[in-house]
């Protein structure tokens, strides 16, 4: 079944970056002359995605505006003849359909995706969370899209196991290339308990039973539903897989991550 429809869970307030991201999403914050989510949304079309629905916070907003038409701007850039700008601002809303949903409160990342379940409907469907840019000329979207089978498969990369507190750790049980069969997954372990040196980065592909899955798995002591709980929960029924995508990745929930994709991106201008 082809896959049509993305979510991007950006409801998070950003607070690595407050004060800038007081009244300025941190999805919004520039990697060079576009927004982190752009760079997102351009993942996911060139992927082959058709509608990407927004989770979203009162008070961001300005994530909508960003990729809906703007007459007033577009006819100011024709009057003032800057075509090369306007080549660049006039197709963003363009892209894809675009919907948007409320989180109304921090209730966790699987929280988050339900909150799109009747917009998704009984279908397969990307998630990609607003902190995880990877650079590459197949996007790593596409790499997950392209070895979906028709259960589960999750965005991983290796990282130091020192690092292993900050990511959901994958135990694989099997390996072909780059594909694995996931055994188990453990959320932030210490770095002598990770299972394996695969951290996974906010990219997946969900079938539909996911929905289910995250509503009857784990909550955490906080009463957070999280995404990891809903593919442990969703093991009981099917298998569910992980693809170390290729590329450069860049965490832009950072200071530092940003700033060194600025750098990166900076070079191809």
């Amino acid at each position: 079944m082809k896959i049509k429809k993305a979510v991007l869970p950006v409801a998070g307030v950003g607070t690595r970056f407050l004060p800038a991201t007081k009244t300025v999403p941190k999805e919004l914050l520039p990697i060079v002359d576009k927004p982190v989510i752009q760079y997102l949304v351009e993942e996911a079309v060139q992927s082959g995605i058709e509608e990407i629905i927004f989770v979203i916070s009162k008070g961001k907003e300005a994530i909508i505006e960003h990729f809906s038409d703007h007459p007033p701007l577009m006819e100011l850039l024709q009057k003032r003849n800057k075509v090369e700008i306007l080549e660049k601002v006039e197709p963003i809303h363009k892209l894809a359909k675009f919907s948007h949903v409320y989180q109304d409160e921090p209730m966790g990342d699987g929280h988050a995706i339900l909150q799109a379940e009747k917009l998704v409907g009984n279908e397969p469907f990307l998630v990609l969370f607003g902190d995880d840019i990877v650079k590459n000329e197949i996007p790593a979207a596409k790499q997950l899209i392209d070895h979906y089978k028709g259960e589960s498969i999750i965005a991983a990369q290796e990282i130091d196991k020192a690092d292993a507190g900050s990511y959901g750790m994958i135990n694989p049980a099997s390996q072909d290339e780059y594909l694995y069969e996931v055994k188990g997954l453990v959320e932030k372990p210490l770095p002598e308990d990770a299972p394996s040196n695969l951290g996974v980065i906010g990219k997946y592909v969900c079938p539909p039973e996911i929905f289910d899955a995250i509503r009857e798995g784990s909550h955490g002591a906080d009463g957070e539903l999280r995404l990891i709980d809903g593919f442990i929960k969703l093991q009981e029924k099917q298998k569910v897989w992980a693809y170390a995508v290729q590329g450069q990745r860049f965490d832009t929930g950072k200071p530092e991550g940003l700033v060194a994709a600025n750098q990166a991106y900076l070079k191809n201008c």
